[in-house]
């Protein structure tokens, strides 16, 4: 069921918002419909940097889609030029289908929320909201009297109404990030822009804004894009996630998707801790120097010099050195927090530094294996994930 609300009634838009059964859709943006984008062989550069290179990408309608990697991997430079913010070198941008290469920032109906807010702190809180709204030119210009209702809800919206005669020194660090999603949310756009939103919030505040942002996104639907180099924050909030890497698109696909199919050796290892084992391919087995891992999928199309790659919670710790199974190494610290323990252990490998290793395993298993500091065990794979090693 979608119910619209003309004029962003309060009584009837925050009440639904915040007690509406689950699977109610409420529309805030007046019959606004929202917007798909599509960018085709993005190109950008700057000097001899190679920003974005040959980039093309659909983002559906009323989709939360997560540009997902590390800094300089051009997911922001990205963001920036379907804002308008940044020209493409070559390629374009289409909003609905039409070509808005060309299209002023102004006439994109996107909203833009940054970093670090970008509040201005010599106006109020409402002021801040209410001014994209004040901006706008004669003949757009809501009456005072409609922008400060408008202002009102939104601020009840993201529920901070109480702070609408405050100032932005006197909030705290995520009542100026909402804050600043309100005033995006103020001009009515169609596409919601969020560069890094939680990126300067302590680790609590941004999981509480994590969980807020999802829940408002179910209930607004906004065709909305956020960069983060955050894994844990992107498959938390995301219906999709786009992994860059050096301009270029790695993979795409739900959270669940990238994290337990990853496509390539960088998604492996971005999202999440894995191990590495180095070896070659022998049947179904990866010798890693004298040991053998049996990789247990004698259907992966890798042959020769590989790359194992295996999660924490897909290794076990074997105690017995006589068995064959496994490679040998050495605990190094074990850590019991919560549910989980996690064993931190390196092998000696006599010529480059010592390889590092990490498993989790439930506290209950931690007591029965009791393990000591600079004890020697074996480290049995679940399973393992090859890649072909590549040589420089």
């Amino acid at each position: 069921m979608e119910r619209h609300f003309d004029g962003l009634s309060a009584n009837g838009l925050i009440q639904t918002f915040l007690s509406s059964p689950p699977g109610t859709e409420v529309n805030v943006f007046c019959g606004i419909e929202d917007m798909s984008i599509q960018v085709n062989n993005i190109n950008k550069r700057f000097g001899d940097f190679v920003a974005l290179d040959d980039v093309s990408l659909d983002f559906p309608s009323g989709e939360l889609t997560a540009l997902l990697g590390p800094s300089g991997c051009g997911k922001t430079t990205l963001l920036r030029v379907i804002a308008g913010l940044e020209w493409a070198d070559s390629g374009r941008v289409l909003l609905e289908g039409e070509d808005a290469s060309a299209t002023h920032v102004r006439e994109r109906n996107v909203g833009f929320v940054f970093q670090h807010y970008a509040l201005f702190r010599h106006m109020t809180v409402f002021e801040n909201v209410a001014f994209g709204l004040r901006v706008k030119p004669r003949r757009e210009r809501p009456s005072e009297a409609v922008i400060r209702r408008k202002v009102g809800d939104l601020l009840d919206l993201v529920q901070l109404g109480w702070l609408a005669d405050r100032f932005p020194s006197q909030l705290s660090g995520g009542q100026r990030q909402r804050i600043a999603l309100a005033r995006a949310l103020a001009v009515e756009p169609r596409v919601l822009l969020l560069d890094e939103p939680f990126g300067a919030l302590d680790a609590k505040v941004r999981k509480e804004l994590r969980r807020w942002l999802r829940r408002l996104h179910d209930e607004l639907h906004i065709t909305s894009i956020f960069v983060t180099h955050d894994q844990e924050e992107a498959l938390e909030v995301s219906d999709r996630v786009v992994l860059m890497n050096h301009g270029k698109v790695e993979q795409i696909g739900t959270p669940q998707e990238v994290y337990e199919h990853p496509a390539t050796p960088f998604v492996y290892g971005f999202l999440g801790a894995v191990n590495l084992f180095h070896g070659r391919v022998e049947g179904e087995h990866l010798a890693v120097g004298d040991a053998r891992l049996q990789h247990g999928d004698a259907a992966q199309a890798v042959s020769g010099d590989a790359v194992g790659f295996a999660r924490p919670h897909e290794l076990e710790i074997v105690t017995d050195l006589s068995s064959d199974e496994g490679l040998e190494a050495i605990v190094a610290r074990v850590l019991s927090f919560g549910a989980t323990a996690r064993i931190e252990l390196y092998a000696e490998n006599g010529i480059d530094e010592p390889l590092h290793y990490e498993v989790e395993l439930p506290r209950a298993r931690i007591s029965e294996l009791n393990l000591q500091p600079e004890q020697r065990v074996r480290l049995v794979p679940a399973k393992l994930k090859l890649f072909e090693r590549k040589t420089a």
